[in-house]
Protein backbone atom coordinates (compact mmCIF):
# COMPACT_ATOMS: atom_id res chain seq x y z
CA UNK A 1 0.00 0.00 0.00
CA UNK A 2 2.79 2.29 0.91
CA UNK A 3 4.00 2.12 -3.16
CA UNK A 4 0.89 2.31 -4.36
CA UNK A 5 0.25 5.43 -2.29
CA UNK A 6 3.67 7.14 -3.50
CA UNK A 7 2.60 6.49 -6.74
CA UNK A 8 -0.59 7.96 -6.48
CA UNK A 9 1.18 11.11 -4.89
CA UNK A 10 3.78 10.69 -8.15
CA UNK A 11 0.85 10.90 -10.65
CA UNK A 12 -0.73 13.68 -9.28
CA UNK A 13 2.24 15.61 -8.35
CA UNK A 14 2.63 14.85 -13.31
CA UNK A 15 -0.71 16.12 -13.16
CA UNK A 16 0.01 19.53 -11.57
CA UNK A 17 3.16 20.13 -13.21
CA UNK A 18 1.06 19.55 -16.93
CA UNK A 19 -1.86 21.81 -15.45
CA UNK A 20 0.85 24.19 -14.47
CA UNK A 21 2.50 23.91 -17.96
CA UNK A 22 -1.04 24.70 -19.69
CA UNK A 23 -2.02 27.50 -17.62
CA UNK A 24 1.05 29.65 -17.85
CA UNK A 25 -0.13 31.08 -20.60
CA UNK A 26 3.48 33.15 -21.50
CA UNK A 27 2.49 36.58 -22.93
CA UNK A 28 4.61 38.57 -24.37
CA UNK A 29 3.56 42.04 -26.20
CA UNK A 30 5.45 41.85 -29.83
CA UNK A 31 7.68 44.94 -28.83
CA UNK A 32 9.50 46.19 -25.65
CA UNK A 33 10.61 49.69 -26.20
CA UNK A 34 13.84 51.17 -24.25
CA UNK A 35 15.87 53.96 -24.57
CA UNK A 36 19.67 55.14 -23.94
CA UNK A 37 19.99 55.33 -19.70
CA UNK A 38 16.45 54.38 -19.32
CA UNK A 39 16.51 50.97 -17.45
CA UNK A 40 14.27 48.65 -18.85
CA UNK A 41 12.91 45.17 -17.81
CA UNK A 42 10.47 42.51 -18.09
CA UNK A 43 9.69 40.97 -14.75
CA UNK A 44 9.03 37.38 -14.46
CA UNK A 45 5.87 37.57 -12.72
CA UNK A 46 4.02 39.81 -15.28
CA UNK A 47 4.15 37.50 -18.22
CA UNK A 48 3.44 34.22 -17.00
CA UNK A 49 -0.21 32.72 -14.91
CA UNK A 50 1.13 31.46 -11.76
CA UNK A 51 0.84 31.91 -8.21
CA UNK A 52 4.70 30.35 -7.86
CA UNK A 53 6.62 32.28 -10.19
CA UNK A 54 9.73 31.37 -8.29
CA UNK A 55 9.01 27.35 -9.00
CA UNK A 56 9.85 28.12 -12.42
CA UNK A 57 12.86 28.44 -14.55
CA UNK A 58 12.89 31.96 -16.91
CA UNK A 59 15.59 32.05 -19.68
CA UNK A 60 15.29 35.49 -21.38
CA UNK A 61 18.00 35.34 -24.38
CA UNK A 62 18.51 38.99 -26.40
CA UNK A 63 22.14 40.49 -27.00
CA UNK A 64 20.97 42.58 -24.74
CA UNK A 65 20.80 42.74 -20.99
CA UNK A 66 20.90 40.32 -18.50
CA UNK A 67 18.81 37.69 -16.17
CA UNK A 68 18.48 38.39 -12.61
CA UNK A 69 16.53 36.40 -9.96
CA UNK A 70 13.16 37.92 -10.98
CA UNK A 71 13.57 39.84 -14.40
CA UNK A 72 15.50 40.21 -17.34
CA UNK A 73 16.64 44.16 -17.32
CA UNK A 74 18.78 46.13 -19.64
CA UNK A 75 20.02 49.63 -19.60
CA UNK A 76 20.83 50.33 -23.35
CA UNK A 77 23.87 52.91 -24.40
CA UNK A 78 23.83 54.83 -27.66
CA UNK A 79 25.38 51.84 -29.42
CA UNK A 80 22.49 49.45 -28.71
CA UNK A 81 20.26 51.21 -30.63
CA UNK A 82 17.95 48.90 -33.34
CA UNK A 83 15.86 46.03 -33.04
CA UNK A 84 16.97 42.62 -30.69
CA UNK A 85 15.60 39.96 -30.80
CA UNK A 86 14.12 38.14 -27.24
CA UNK A 87 13.73 35.00 -26.36
CA UNK A 88 11.80 34.06 -23.19
CA UNK A 89 12.38 30.59 -22.36
CA UNK A 90 10.17 28.45 -19.02
CA UNK A 91 10.98 25.47 -17.61
CA UNK A 92 10.58 23.95 -14.38
CA UNK A 93 12.80 22.49 -11.97
CA UNK A 94 14.03 19.34 -13.78
CA UNK A 95 14.68 21.66 -17.11
CA UNK A 96 11.20 20.65 -18.96
CA UNK A 97 10.59 23.42 -21.35
CA UNK A 98 7.12 24.59 -20.45
CA UNK A 99 6.67 27.43 -22.35
CA UNK A 100 8.00 29.99 -24.80
CA UNK A 101 7.91 32.84 -26.05
CA UNK A 102 9.54 36.04 -28.50
CA UNK A 103 9.65 39.83 -28.74
CA UNK A 104 11.56 42.11 -30.20
CA UNK A 105 13.45 44.99 -28.03
CA UNK A 106 13.43 48.41 -29.72
CA UNK A 107 16.20 50.64 -28.60
CA UNK A 108 15.65 54.45 -29.86
CA UNK A 109 17.52 56.79 -30.00
CA UNK A 110 18.55 59.25 -27.46
CA UNK A 111 18.07 62.38 -29.62
CA UNK A 112 14.95 61.23 -31.92
CA UNK A 113 12.25 63.86 -32.23
CA UNK A 114 14.42 66.71 -30.88
CA UNK A 115 13.60 69.25 -34.06
CA UNK A 116 9.86 68.10 -33.55
CA UNK A 117 7.22 69.29 -30.93
CA UNK A 118 4.37 67.03 -28.99
CA UNK A 119 1.45 68.01 -27.67
CA UNK A 120 0.45 65.43 -24.72
CA UNK A 121 -2.69 64.12 -23.17
CA UNK A 122 -2.48 61.92 -20.35
CA UNK A 123 -6.03 59.84 -19.98
CA UNK A 124 -6.45 57.76 -16.77
CA UNK A 125 -7.80 56.66 -13.34
CA UNK A 126 -6.14 56.78 -10.39
CA UNK A 127 -2.76 55.31 -10.90
CA UNK A 128 -3.03 58.67 -13.67
CA UNK A 129 -4.86 60.74 -11.12
CA UNK A 130 -1.34 60.13 -8.77
CA UNK A 131 0.45 62.24 -11.31
CA UNK A 132 3.71 60.26 -10.67
CA UNK A 133 4.02 58.60 -13.96
CA UNK A 134 2.96 61.77 -15.47
CA UNK A 135 5.74 63.38 -13.85
CA UNK A 136 8.38 60.64 -14.45
CA UNK A 137 7.28 61.11 -18.13
CA UNK A 138 7.67 64.99 -18.10
CA UNK A 139 11.17 64.75 -16.12
CA UNK A 140 12.44 62.04 -19.19
CA UNK A 141 11.20 64.56 -21.83
CA UNK A 142 13.03 67.29 -20.52
CA UNK A 143 16.78 65.63 -21.06
CA UNK A 144 18.96 66.70 -23.67
CA UNK A 145 17.70 65.29 -26.93
CA UNK A 146 13.81 65.55 -26.83
CA UNK A 147 11.17 67.63 -29.00
CA UNK A 148 10.06 70.69 -27.66
CA UNK A 149 6.38 69.63 -25.44
CA UNK A 150 3.62 70.32 -23.47
CA UNK A 151 0.85 68.66 -21.83
CA UNK A 152 -2.45 69.01 -22.02
CA UNK A 153 -5.25 68.69 -19.12
CA UNK A 154 -7.35 69.94 -17.02
CA UNK A 155 -6.26 68.33 -14.08
CA UNK A 156 -3.62 69.62 -12.02
CA UNK A 157 -3.07 67.68 -8.75
CA UNK A 158 -0.84 69.51 -6.04
CA UNK A 159 1.85 66.92 -6.51
CA UNK A 160 2.22 67.40 -10.25
CA UNK A 161 5.00 69.48 -11.44
CA UNK A 162 4.72 73.01 -12.75
CA UNK A 163 4.62 71.64 -16.47
CA UNK A 164 2.10 68.74 -15.94
CA UNK A 165 -1.25 68.56 -16.09
CA UNK A 166 -3.55 65.22 -17.44
CA UNK A 167 -7.22 63.56 -17.00
CA UNK A 168 -6.60 61.30 -14.95
CA UNK A 169 -9.29 60.46 -11.60
CA UNK A 170 -9.59 57.64 -9.04
CA UNK A 171 -12.31 55.11 -9.85
CA UNK A 172 -12.36 55.57 -13.49
CA UNK A 173 -13.50 53.67 -16.69
CA UNK A 174 -12.82 53.48 -20.24
CA UNK A 175 -17.10 54.67 -19.77
CA UNK A 176 -16.78 57.32 -17.63
CA UNK A 177 -14.80 59.79 -20.15
CA UNK A 178 -17.54 58.68 -22.66
CA UNK A 179 -20.68 59.45 -20.19
CA UNK A 180 -20.02 60.51 -16.99
CA UNK A 181 -22.32 63.35 -15.96
CA UNK A 182 -23.51 65.67 -13.73
CA UNK A 183 -25.50 68.92 -14.64
CA UNK A 184 -23.72 71.92 -12.80
CA UNK A 185 -25.45 73.26 -9.26
CA UNK A 186 -27.19 76.60 -10.50
CA UNK A 187 -24.90 78.37 -7.81
CA UNK A 188 -21.70 77.17 -9.59
CA UNK A 189 -23.05 78.10 -13.49
CA UNK A 190 -19.17 79.87 -14.25
CA UNK A 191 -17.38 77.36 -13.32
CA UNK A 192 -16.34 74.11 -14.43
CA UNK A 193 -18.13 70.52 -13.64
CA UNK A 194 -17.06 68.58 -10.92
CA UNK A 195 -14.29 66.31 -12.14
CA UNK A 196 -15.40 63.46 -10.47
CA UNK A 197 -18.96 63.65 -11.47
CA UNK A 198 -18.54 64.23 -14.94
CA UNK A 199 -16.06 64.26 -17.79
CA UNK A 200 -13.56 66.50 -19.19
CA UNK A 201 -14.98 65.92 -22.44
CA UNK A 202 -18.34 66.19 -21.62
CA UNK A 203 -20.53 69.40 -21.87
CA UNK A 204 -24.21 70.68 -20.98
CA UNK A 205 -26.73 72.04 -23.91
CA UNK A 206 -28.56 74.63 -22.96
CA UNK A 207 -31.04 71.81 -21.34
CA UNK A 208 -28.39 70.92 -19.19
CA UNK A 209 -28.39 67.40 -21.01
CA UNK A 210 -24.87 65.88 -21.50
CA UNK A 211 -22.99 66.03 -25.36
CA UNK A 212 -19.73 64.84 -25.56
CA UNK A 213 -17.45 67.54 -27.91
CA UNK A 214 -14.13 66.73 -27.95
CA UNK A 215 -13.58 69.71 -30.77
CA UNK A 216 -14.84 71.76 -27.74
CA UNK A 217 -12.44 70.30 -25.07
CA UNK A 218 -9.54 71.16 -27.74
CA UNK A 219 -11.01 74.63 -28.62
CA UNK A 220 -11.25 75.33 -24.60
CA UNK A 221 -8.39 73.80 -22.99
CA UNK A 222 -5.67 73.10 -25.62
CA UNK A 223 -5.63 76.00 -27.51
CA UNK A 224 -7.81 74.98 -30.55
CA UNK A 225 -5.32 71.98 -31.16
CA UNK A 226 -5.84 68.63 -30.84
CA UNK A 227 -2.82 66.51 -29.14
CA UNK A 228 -0.47 64.91 -30.86
CA UNK A 229 0.00 61.92 -28.44
CA UNK A 230 -2.80 60.81 -25.96
CA UNK A 231 -2.25 57.93 -23.38
CA UNK A 232 -4.65 55.31 -22.12
CA UNK A 233 -4.35 53.78 -18.53
CA UNK A 234 -7.39 52.15 -18.07
CA UNK A 235 -8.45 49.07 -16.87
CA UNK A 236 -8.95 47.98 -13.39
CA UNK A 237 -11.90 49.68 -12.45
CA UNK A 238 -13.83 48.37 -15.11
CA UNK A 239 -12.68 44.36 -14.57
CA UNK A 240 -12.20 44.23 -11.03
CA UNK A 241 -15.51 43.04 -9.99
CA UNK A 242 -15.16 40.83 -13.28
CA UNK A 243 -15.37 36.69 -12.66
CA UNK A 244 -12.35 35.67 -12.05
CA UNK A 245 -13.03 32.22 -13.15
CA UNK A 246 -14.80 33.80 -16.37
CA UNK A 247 -14.04 37.27 -16.50
CA UNK A 248 -14.11 37.15 -20.69
CA UNK A 249 -17.81 38.87 -20.52
CA UNK A 250 -16.92 41.94 -18.55
CA UNK A 251 -13.57 41.99 -20.27
CA UNK A 252 -15.33 41.83 -23.64
CA UNK A 253 -17.98 44.83 -22.84
CA UNK A 254 -14.78 47.04 -21.25
CA UNK A 255 -12.94 46.52 -24.77
CA UNK A 256 -16.26 47.84 -26.65
CA UNK A 257 -15.97 51.03 -24.66
CA UNK A 258 -12.21 51.56 -25.32
CA UNK A 259 -13.10 51.04 -29.15
CA UNK A 260 -15.72 53.52 -28.90
CA UNK A 261 -13.43 56.16 -27.07
CA UNK A 262 -10.62 55.54 -29.53
CA UNK A 263 -12.80 55.99 -32.39
CA UNK A 264 -14.22 59.65 -30.83
CA UNK A 265 -10.17 60.29 -30.98
CA UNK A 266 -9.46 59.39 -33.89
CA UNK A 267 -12.61 61.08 -35.45
CA UNK A 268 -11.52 64.64 -33.56
CA UNK A 269 -7.80 64.27 -33.84
CA UNK A 270 -7.32 61.96 -36.78
CA UNK A 271 -3.28 62.40 -36.88
CA UNK A 272 -3.03 61.77 -32.95
CA UNK A 273 -0.92 58.78 -32.07
CA UNK A 274 -3.37 57.05 -29.34
CA UNK A 275 -0.85 55.08 -26.77
CA UNK A 276 -2.93 51.89 -24.88
CA UNK A 277 -1.25 50.74 -21.88
CA UNK A 278 -1.66 47.22 -20.97
CA UNK A 279 -3.05 47.39 -17.51
CA UNK A 280 -0.70 46.93 -15.09
CA UNK A 281 0.08 43.49 -12.75
CA UNK A 282 -0.92 43.09 -9.39
CA UNK A 283 0.86 43.82 -5.87
CA UNK A 284 2.76 40.11 -5.50
CA UNK A 285 1.28 40.07 -1.57
CA UNK A 286 -1.80 38.82 -0.97
CA UNK A 287 -1.19 40.92 2.08
CA UNK A 288 -2.07 44.04 0.68
CA UNK A 289 -5.44 42.95 -1.13
CA UNK A 290 -5.92 41.94 2.71
CA UNK A 291 -5.43 44.95 3.78
CA UNK A 292 -7.48 46.84 1.25
CA UNK A 293 -10.81 45.05 0.14
CA UNK A 294 -10.29 42.31 3.21
CA UNK A 295 -11.67 38.86 2.01
CA UNK A 296 -13.77 40.41 -1.16
CA UNK A 297 -11.04 40.53 -3.49
CA UNK A 298 -7.72 38.39 -3.57
CA UNK A 299 -4.17 38.59 -5.50
CA UNK A 300 -4.75 35.55 -7.15
CA UNK A 301 -8.22 36.53 -8.49
CA UNK A 302 -7.12 39.28 -9.76
CA UNK A 303 -4.45 38.62 -11.13
CA UNK A 304 -6.26 36.03 -13.04
CA UNK A 305 -8.25 38.62 -14.76
CA UNK A 306 -5.44 41.06 -15.25
CA UNK A 307 -3.67 38.66 -17.14
CA UNK A 308 -6.94 37.39 -19.30
CA UNK A 309 -7.35 41.28 -20.34
CA UNK A 310 -3.97 41.75 -21.03
CA UNK A 311 -4.05 38.39 -23.74
CA UNK A 312 -7.39 40.51 -24.80
CA UNK A 313 -5.75 43.61 -25.14
CA UNK A 314 -2.74 42.12 -27.01
CA UNK A 315 -5.46 40.45 -29.26
CA UNK A 316 -7.80 43.82 -29.64
CA UNK A 317 -4.93 46.45 -30.70
CA UNK A 318 -2.32 45.04 -31.92
CA UNK A 319 -1.26 45.57 -35.83
CA UNK A 320 -3.50 49.05 -35.99
CA UNK A 321 -0.70 51.22 -36.12
CA UNK A 322 -2.10 52.28 -39.45
CA UNK A 323 -4.98 53.14 -37.56
CA UNK A 324 -3.03 55.33 -35.00
CA UNK A 325 -3.91 52.96 -32.38
CA UNK A 326 -0.24 51.51 -30.38
CA UNK A 327 0.29 49.40 -27.44
CA UNK A 328 2.72 50.25 -24.55
CA UNK A 329 3.85 47.06 -22.48
CA UNK A 330 3.35 49.00 -19.31
CA UNK A 331 2.49 45.82 -17.88
CA UNK A 332 6.11 44.85 -18.04
CA UNK A 333 8.33 47.17 -16.19
CA UNK A 334 6.92 46.99 -13.45
CA UNK A 335 7.99 45.08 -10.40
CA UNK A 336 5.45 43.39 -8.53
CA UNK A 337 7.40 43.71 -5.22
CA UNK A 338 9.34 46.63 -4.86
CA UNK A 339 7.38 48.30 -7.05
CA UNK A 340 4.91 48.17 -4.64
CA UNK A 341 4.14 49.47 -0.98
CA UNK A 342 3.05 46.24 1.17
CA UNK A 343 -0.53 47.23 1.97
CA UNK A 344 -1.97 48.25 -1.11
CA UNK A 345 -2.64 45.76 -4.31
CA UNK A 346 -3.31 47.77 -7.20
CA UNK A 347 -1.43 51.65 -6.52
CA UNK A 348 2.68 51.08 -6.97
CA UNK A 349 4.92 53.14 -4.76
CA UNK A 350 6.77 55.94 -6.42
CA UNK A 351 9.28 53.66 -7.87
CA UNK A 352 6.92 51.34 -9.31
CA UNK A 353 5.01 54.59 -11.03
CA UNK A 354 8.53 55.24 -12.67
CA UNK A 355 8.55 52.14 -14.18
CA UNK A 356 5.35 53.02 -15.57
CA UNK A 357 6.42 56.67 -17.18
CA UNK A 358 9.65 55.39 -18.07
CA UNK A 359 7.75 52.89 -20.47
CA UNK A 360 5.31 55.14 -22.18
CA UNK A 361 8.67 57.25 -22.61
CA UNK A 362 10.43 54.64 -24.34
CA UNK A 363 7.48 54.36 -26.37
CA UNK A 364 6.97 57.99 -27.18
CA UNK A 365 10.67 57.90 -28.26
CA UNK A 366 10.54 55.33 -30.85
CA UNK A 367 7.18 57.22 -32.73
CA UNK A 368 10.42 59.37 -34.28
Amino acid sequence: MGLMRRLFHTLLLLLATVSAAEDLQLTLPPVVFATPDVEMSIYHDNVVLTQAPQDYRFEVKCALGRNEQRRWTVTPADRDVGDHPVEITVSDKTGRVLASGRSTLHVSPRNGGQSRGVRLLILGDSLTNATIYPNTIATLLSRPGNPKWVMIGTHKPSSALPTVSHEGYGGWKWSDFLTKFAPQPAIDTAGPPARKATSPFIFPDAAQKPVFDLPRYFREHADGRPPDVVTFLLGINDCFGARPDDPDPKITEVLGHAEKLLAEFRKAAPEALLAVGLTTPPNSRQAAFEANYQDKYTRWGWKRIQHRLVRRMLEQFSGREAENIHLVPTELNLDPIDGYPPNNGVHPNAAGYAQIGASFYSWLKSRW
